[in-house]
């Protein structure tokens, strides 16, 4: 089935893409969230008025996430962790722990758009990467310290 995409999916492509997909795929799952279009004239000329919109709304939030990520850029945050032998880690610090501590420095920024590249383990600073919009990101310098 031919379908025009009304926003990006990943694996799938770019808004305004005319993909094809599987007739089930876009029955059961993309139509009914109204992630697509059925590929006609009329969706066509939707699909444009709605790419112009949706330009103007991208760029302010683009320029949004890039405000922020020179404000997350200067943020460092301080994670207190037990720790054994070593200065091993009971465990590992994880998104969730990043979260409430931006949080508590009053940014809402959601777990899954915090990406550490390998666990941390160890004791040290750390940069964390941020997932603000599509193509912004954000470094956080998180210290790893030891609970006393």
């Amino acid at each position: 089935m031919k379908v025009i995409l009304r926003r990006d999916i990943d694996n799938l492509g770019r808004m305004g893409d005319i993909v094809i997909v599987k007739d089930g795929y876009a029955r059961n799952y993309l139509i009914p969230r109204n992630f697509v279009y059925l590929a006609t004239a009329g969706a066509m000329n939707a699909l444009e008025i709605e790419k112009k919109r949706l330009a103007k709304r991208q760029l302010k939030e683009k320029e949004n996430a890039e405000a922020l990520a020179t404000k997350l850029a200067e943020l460092q945050v301080t994670i207190a962790m037990k720790v054994g032998e070593e200065g091993k880690l009971y465990g590992s610090v994880t998104p969730q722990m990043i979260g409430a501590e931006l949080a508590l420095k009053g940014y809402e920024i959601d777990r899954r758009n915090i990406i550490i590249d390998d666990p941390i383990k160890s004791l040290g600073v750390f940069d964390v990467r941020v997932k603000l919009h599509t193509d912004v990101y954000a470094k956080i310098k998180t210290w790893v310290i030891s609970e006393e």
